[in-house]
């Protein structure tokens, strides 16, 4: 069989262009046998991270590049008569230099060349050509547009020019077989020069879909995108439906003629080679002061703090002490003090804090440093929720700040790192079921109203992600319409085919990253309108060893700032809202006549309900009431409310569950139960109970069926040693056993995360 690369390739990360999705494509070239192939989105790198790790799976070679714009003079030239249209050139990565030079081109043309596109210039191109190999790119290419213009010489000028800044064997001219007479036109000139210069011809296809019958798809997109229907005579469109992923035998067919141009395909394969490394830390060391080392200095505010929370109690010091053992050895000291000296300079500099979201609120380390306000002590709360040391995984720890003040404890962190090494974070709106079916339906032209009847029969349900397929076997009256009209089955089937996919790049509400290097030696930049972030998301950021923070701007904070100011102004009253008494029984009364209106978490018609019903007496009321008031754990509900108000009727299979489950009236409602119940019960450690949690939360049978022998019966060494207990070897019966694992099995998936909730109340 004769070989053959595709080099210049749209996935569906050409937003509303490209429609390749990345798994499907990969699929589909391991079907036609391809050994290698390469990505080349428009100015952008978004899919470089996907579409890498989804061809190593594969057995096939990525080849990672861009079709990048070249401004018509300079990158900084902004004049809408001269400079409004770009050029296109294909960019590959030869080797890691490549890669991260591709990399700086891409951010500086959304840093510094941006105008209606991102754009480099030559100049630009020759400072950052070390490690690329550069292709001239389909009829939007500098030098395609020369020839269509008729100024050949010129574009020969250009395309030596090309050759001198890329290299002798860099630089290649790329001609495509797609039915256009235009492109018949360039491809002669292409081949012309070619002799005439010496630079070598490669053959692409300039691929922007899987199969030619997802042309019509296609279409549909670039209609979504230009805002037009498919009745617009002058949309924007393909004349032809040959820009797919063609096997080998279909291109050696096209260009017979031209076999080196084929052949020049898998040669430039061959030279590529980038390696990505994943999971190395790019994290910043803190600047201590004096000669202490980050530990001994992360120790020290430890100390302080906690004699600021506990005075002389040292009961609880051992745990900080474990605490701070399990952040030195997994690595995360720095990011502690980070944190740390960023809240530190919003309080000093009066900007509100909240008292912590997520399971940061379940370490004594973060209460003690004050990053928390929440004493995991008196709430029970479990460091291992937080931080692993079974599992290396990233510290996460979210921030609320005042709304209107949040930017300024950005800015200082900008500041304090550089400006080339915070940034903020991509997100990706992706095509929801619903407004698939609208974006279509729009561009098939067919009627609103019908559209939006068809809309309104997906159903939306909070918590779950409905899809179009689902809503058709789930709803008669769709399935009816969809089987019995055929332009709703087509606008179905087209929004089928595009659900999902990526629509638009905005900047994550919250989301910033902090690197010991120049961020954009790691990732590429990302301009969305004055904000600068990454072109990866936080969830790829995170495996390349970035570590994201987020920096909320939370309303309510500000609503209490404006209060206590009110206050102080109105009654001459300081209050301090970190220090105020959680115990005030008319506090209480209030929500419980469900006065709720304005208060965080509670103010919803159900929410306000629910707290009516429940009369709640305590903090651990409000905890658990945010817990329970949500899909699967409101069957609790009725339980909880009953077993609150007859404490008689609270009853526990085995008494080893009472000091665990008495905190919630016998039911079990926090992820920190599950953890408790395989410590005390079976004798696990935190970090194995936090492991089984996530398995139970997925419901992976497998693990389970091997974790419940263990939790029931515990297990052994070759030797007999004892690993695990068990619940039995402990002194639960097994039957017992056994229903304590199943319920935790029927209750693991939608349990909450207490150290979450305790924040949040």
């Amino acid at each position: 069989m004769k070989d053959f690369v595709h080099l210049h390739l749209h996935s569906e990360y050409s937003l509303l262009d490209g429609a390749c999705r990345i798994p499907q494509l990969v699929e589909r070239a391991v079907e036609l046998g391809m050994k290698s192939l390469a990505i080349t989105d428009h100015g952008v790198m978004y899919g470089v991270i996907d579409f890498y790790k989804a061809c190593k799976k594969a057995g096939i070679k990525p080849v990672l590049g861009c079709e990048i714009y070249t401004a018509k003079r300079s990158h900084s030239d902004r004049d809408p008569r001269l400079d409004a249209d770009q050029g296109h050139l294909i960019l590959l990565a030869e080797n890691n230099t490549g890669y991260r030079n591709l990399i700086k081109l891409v951010s500086l043309g959304f840093t510094d060349g941006f105008y209606y596109k991102p754009r480099i210039d030559y100049d630009q191109l020759a400072e950052h050509s070390e490690g690329l190999i550069a292709l001239s790119s389909c009829l939007a290419g500098d030098i395609p547009q020369l020839i269509l213009d008729h100024q050949y010489e010129k574009a020969k000028e250009l395309a030596l020019r090309m050759e001198s800044i890329m290299g002798k064997g860099s630089f290649y001219l790329e001609i495509q077989q797609n039915g256009l007479r235009e492109q018949q036109i360039v491809n002669a000139q292409l081949i012309r020069m070619a002799q005439e210069t010496g630079i070598p011809l490669v053959a692409t296809n300039d691929v922007h879909y899987i199969r030619k019958e997802d042309a019509k798809t296609q279409e549909i997109l670039m209609c979504i995108q230009t805002g037009k229907t498919i009745e617009d005579p002058d949309r924007m469109r393909f004349e032809t439906d040959a820009f797919y992923l063609k096997s080998a035998d279909e291109m050696w067919e096209h260009f017979q003629g031209y076999p080196e141009a084929l052949e020049n395909t898998v040669r430039i394969a061959e030279r590529c080679n980038v390696e990505i490394t994943f999971g190395e830390l790019h994290f910043p060391s803190f600047d201590v002061p004096g000669g202490s080392t980050a530990f001994e200095y992360l120790k020290l505010q430890c100390d302080l703090g906690y004699r600021r929370r506990y005075g002389d109690n040292d009961e609880h010091y051992k745990r900080l002490e474990y605490e701070l053992s399990v952040i030195s050895q997994m690595g995360y000291v720095d990011y502690f003090l980070i944190v740390w000296d960023f809240i530190k300079y919003a309080r000093d500099n009066g900007i509100m804090v909240g008292p912590g979201r997520g399971s940061a609120a379940g370490s004594l380390v973060a209460y003690c440093l004050g990053i928390t306000n929440v004493d995991p002590i008196k709430y029970d709360l479990i460091f291992e929720r937080f931080l692993n040391p079974e599992r290396i995984s990233m510290p996460d720890i979210d921030i609320d700040f005042c709304y209107e003040r949040r930017q300024e404890v950005i800015d200082y962190v900008v500041r304090k790192y550089g400006e080339d090494r915070v940034a903020q974070i991509i997100t990706f709106g992706t095509m929801a079921a619903r407004a698939a079916v609208r974006d279509v339906g729009r561009a098939l032209a067919i009627p609103y109203n019908e559209v939006d009847k068809v809309a309104k029969m997906i159903p939306m349900v909070p918590g779950r992600h409905i899809t179009i397929e689902n809503a058709i076997e789930t709803n008669p009256e769709l399935r009816n319409l969809y089987n019995q009209d055929n332009a709703i089955k087509e606008m179905l089937d087209m929004a089928m085919s595009l659900e999902g996919m990526p629509r638009h790049a905005s900047t994550h509400a919250a989301g910033v990253v902090i690197s010991s290097r120049p961020i954009t030696d790691i990732v590429p930049l990302y301009r969305n309108e004055d904000l600068i972030s990454t072109q990866f998301p936080m969830n790829t950021l995170e495996e390349l060893g970035l570590v994201k923070m987020d920096f909320l701007g939370l309303r309510t904070i500000t609503v209490i700032r404006d209060t206590l100011d009110l206050i102080r102004t109105h009654r001459g009253t300081e209050i301090d809202i970190d220090n105020i008494d959680y115990e005030d029984q008319a506090v209480y009364e209030m929500i419980s006549r469900g006065e709720t209106a304005g208060v965080f978490q509670l103010e919803s018609q159900g929410m306000t309900q629910f707290f009516r019903d429940l009369q709640p007496t305590s903090m651990e009321d409000i905890i658990a009431g945010i817990s329970l008031y949500r899909p699967g754990p409101m069957d609790q509900i009725p339980r909880y409310i009953r077993n609150k108000r007859n404490p008689e009727l609270v009853s526990y299979p085995t008494e080893k569950l009472k000091p665990i489950l008495d905190v919630t009236y016998g039911c079990m409602i926090y992820q920190e139960q599950v953890m408790r119940v395989c410590r005390d019960l079976a004798g696990y450690s935190l970090g194995r109970s936090d492991l089984v949690r996530r398995a139970m939360s997925k419901k992976k049978k497998d693990v389970m069926d091997a974790e419940r022998m263990n939790f029931v019966y515990g297990s052994t060494d070759q030797d007999g040693n004892i690993l695990i207990p068990g619940a039995v070897r402990n002194g639960v019966d097994e039957k017992t056993a056994h229903m304590i694992f199943d319920e935790m099995m029927d209750f693991a998936s939608y349990a909450f995360n207490k150290s979450h909730a305790a924040a949040y109340a």
